[in-house]
């Protein structure tokens, strides 16, 4: 990694690292179950995570309203209490959307935000850049660029994410390309202050073997401590350990992305008894027969 000259030092600089949850956004007769999502933030700090990521894409935030994604932000705020950070997702394929949701964050008390690249626009990556650019001059705010191209339909290159590193509030990326090479170049590419955070559970552990900071985890909705274990156990140079931690983790892995993320996530946490089971359409609940696999893998780790 480099150390661009004019840049603000990294102590200056809000640091984003170790396992933020992207939380679940549970729901209850059609509305936002506002004491499920409070209890599972205990859940998360109790276990010691870092962070929560409210309103992203394992939140359903594209079903969310305007009015709901702000309330979701504001509840997880609050539950927080200052405990762990609090990651808000605000991103649009709108830039001005992106705007309006991340000044809420900002002033409802977020540490953070977390912006998707824009998708189904297709932009170029200089309408990337400049898509982030106004992002970052209209809030003031610390935010982490999200690459995830196979939901946006376009990909980031590492010399463009080296360009809005450049940019005071970018403080980190969220790399979801399951590209190891990709995210290696955007490490080497980018300041020495930037966090890139894993976007997959599976590839957490590479990722932090190849400079990365941690994990912005679906999985750690159903188990958070084992997520937690592993990154400290990488922290403290224990590799056997985190090794370890991530093989054991891979079925579940495997059994929690069977179908488009959060159906399996959700169906677990409702076998747990934390949510119900419940998604917004065009989700629609997990199949008969990937439930059972979804059960007996549960089961087999211990979790019911």
């Amino acid at each position: 990694m480099i150390q661009r000259a004019g840049r603000r030092a990294a102590e200056e600089r809000r640091v984003f690292d170790g396992v933020l949850t992207a939380l679940v956004t549970p729901f209850r007769d059609g509305a936002v179950d506002e004491r499920a999502l409070q209890e599972l933030i205990e859940i998360q700090i109790a276990a010691g995570v870092d962070g929560v990521v409210p309103c992203g894409s394992t939140g359903e935030a594209a079903t969310l309203s305007h009015a709901e994604h702000q309330r979701v932000v504001e509840v997880a705020v609050a539950a927080a209490r200052g405990r762990v950070q609090v990651l808000a997702g605000t991103g649009s394929n709108s830039t001005r959307e992106a705007v309006a949701l991340t000044l809420h964050a900002k002033e409802a008390g977020a540490d953070g935000a977390l912006l998707i690249s824009p998708y189904y626009n297709r932009p170029t990556q200089a309408g990337i850049y400049a898509h982030y650019a106004e992002v970052a001059r209209r809030t003031s705010f610390p935010l982490i660029v999200y690459n995830i191209p196979v939901r946006t339909a376009s990909n980031i290159l590492p010399e463009t994410m080296a360009r809005i590193a450049e940019l005071d509030q970018v403080v980190g990326c969220k790399e979801a390309s399951l590209d190891l090479a990709q995210v290696s170049r955007v490490v080497a590419r980018c300041p020495s202050d930037f966090s890139v955070l894993a976007g997959d559970d599976a590839v957490a552990l590479p990722i932090l073997a190849i400079g990365g900071r941690g994990v912005i985890s679906t999985v750690s909705n159903v188990t958070p401590g084992e997520v937690v274990e592993l990154v400290r156990a990488f922290r403290a140079g224990d590799l056997a350990r985190a090794r370890q931690a991530h093989l054991r983790l891979l079925p579940l892995i495997d059994a929690l992305f069977i179908e488009t993320n959060p159906i399996p996530v959700k169906a677990a946490l409702a076998m747990r008894g934390l949510i119900l089971e419940e998604l917004r359409l065009p989700l629609v609940p997990i199949s008969d027969a990937n439930r059972e696999r979804l059960h007996v893998v549960m089961k087999e780790h211990g979790l019911l």
